[in-house]
């Protein structure tokens, strides 16, 4: 099966980066999910496995440092703009709505970044109605995280994986 492109386009840095090497493992017009390595050496996290929910405005990441152990949760407030040739979808862009929530192993979690939202709304970076689709996005995640859900994730990334994470 031919998936279509990836993108990631953020705000703050205004960038759009093409996910060339992000490998898609699950594909659905509802969850992608795609195994990766940094687009960048860095020396806290090596590689993850993201799966994109595509209705509920959010990706949940389980990141790995270079040496394969889990370091945390990581997820992002995000938008998919899909793009069409004719009937086919050819590229996707997740666009970073700037929110993140962090999920430590031992199940603390802190929201990160709501400044960046205020601050590209302040310089007409994204306009209300975004911010509020953000923000009902968070809802929705804070929800799924405070029942538990993330196991739920997990499983899937698992299948998807074709291994225990």
């Amino acid at each position: 099966m031919d998936y279509p492109k990836l993108f990631r386009k953020r705000y703050i840095p205004f960038e759009t980066i093409e996910l060339k090497d992000d490998k898609i493992l699950m594909y659905s017009d509802e969850l992608i999910i795609t195994s990766w390595d940094t687009l960048k050496p860095r020396s806290d996290i090596a590689s993850g496995v993201s799966a994109y929910f595509m209705k509920n405005g959010y990706k949940i990441s389980r990141i790995y440092d270079s040496e394969g152990k889990f370091v945390h949760w990581y997820c992002d407030i995000m938008r998919p703009d899909i793009r069409k040739e004719g009937d086919e979808i050819e590229s996707i862009y997740f666009v970073d709505l700037l929110m993140d929530v962090i999920i430590n192993p031992d199940g603390s979690y802190f929201v990160v970044d709501s400044d960046e939202a205020a601050d590209a709304l302040d310089n007409e970076l994204v306009d209300a109605k975004t911010l509020s689709f953000a923000l009902r996005s968070l809802d929705t995640l804070l929800k799924l995280i405070y029942d538990g859900g993330l196991e739920n994730v997990k499983i899937e990334m698992e299948k998807a994986v074709g291994k225990a994470l």
